[in-house]
């Protein structure tokens, strides 16, 4: 049976980001606000959280889920061949709605699903995210919803398609933003804009003027 805390009131919240962080520890998955749209996440090193993940959400490994993390310093441990344009661009824009897809470090023992050696990365700017991520570590989070369906911007929207295969629903509110996040590559000489999101192409270019924009 699937638990929801209301996170605008102090103790509930303390009460489900403790208990959120204790179904990621147990391989369960949490639904969590993000500062664009409502996230399922998962342990990201937990190959059978990560597939439970995908199945939940109806979607195939070929679609492999993003990670966030709480903060930049992680990247370190994470990705390797990370540029200096890229570090510009977490410096500007993190955290926020900018993912970017790096190359991982080749040690890492995860299975996010078909990444061809990249991971999609992002820190978002949402208080509860941020508490949990900080608690917990790197989580693979998708949206929250079923694949062909909208990202839902409230919980309720979440709920309602995810239902029990959610061990812990944490309740933010409605979320500020409702465009998901912009997503640039990173992995070139050059960085590339895979998708037009919260972060528009021209504030991306005020920091990489010489950013491509994919076909």
């Amino acid at each position: 049976m699937a638990r929801r805390y209301d996170c605008s009131d102090v103790v509930t919240r303390k009460n489900g980001l403790r208990e959120a962080a204790s179904a990621v520890r147990r391989g369960d998955l949490v639904v969590l606000p993000t500062d664009t749209v409502y996230g399922i996440g998962a342990d990201a090193f937990n190959t059978t959280a990560v597939a439970d993940l995908l199945e939940a959400k109806g979607r195939g490994r070929g679609v492999p889920s993003p990670v966030l993390v709480g903060s930049p310093t992680t990247l370190h441990g994470l990705v390797t061949d990370f540029s200096e344009r890229a570090w510009e661009l977490v410096d500007a824009f993190w955290p926020g709605a900018l993912t970017l897809v790096a190359k991982h470090q080749p040690s890492l023992t995860w299975d996010l699903g078909e990444t061809r050696g990249t991971v999609a990365v992002r820190m978002p700017l949402h208080p509860v995210a941020l508490e949990l991520l900080k608690d917990f570590g790197p989580m693979a989070v998708s949206s929250a919803n079923l694949t062909g369906q909208p990202p839902p911007q409230n919980c309720d929207g979440a709920q309602d398609m995810l239902g029990d295969a959610v061990a812990v629903y944490l309740d933010g509110g409605p979320t500020p933003d409702t465009v998901p996040s912009s997503i640039v590559d990173v992995t070139g000489p050059v960085p590339v804009l895979l998708r037009a999101g919260a972060v528009s192409e021209e504030e991306l270019r005020k920091v990489v003027p010489d950013l491509e924009t994919a076909h």
